[in-house]
């Protein structure tokens, strides 16, 4: 299971920077990952996150977001 955090009724994926303090993102204003060789996480806002995460993690995560954001509602 991804690491996905639910902040103030939102979810968002939770990552790490490179000093180990996690933080969350919201993986809908990710615009891209890079790795170079640092993971590099592009933000909608032009705002560049490095983590540890690897880009595959990262989009592992972001997949698993937007599968439970569509997931369907069960009665």
């Amino acid at each position: 299971m991804a690491k996905i955090a639910r902040a103030r009724g939102w979810f968002m994926i939770v990552l790490t920077r490179l000093n180990g303090q996690n933080f969350v993102v919201n993986a809908e204003k990710i615009r891209l990952v890079e790795s170079t060789p640092d993971t590099v996480v592009c933000c909608e806002t032009g705002e560049r996150l490095m983590v540890k995460e690897t880009l595959e993690e990262v989009v592992r995560r972001a997949i698993e977001y937007g599968r439970l954001l569509r997931r369907p509602v069960t009665e």
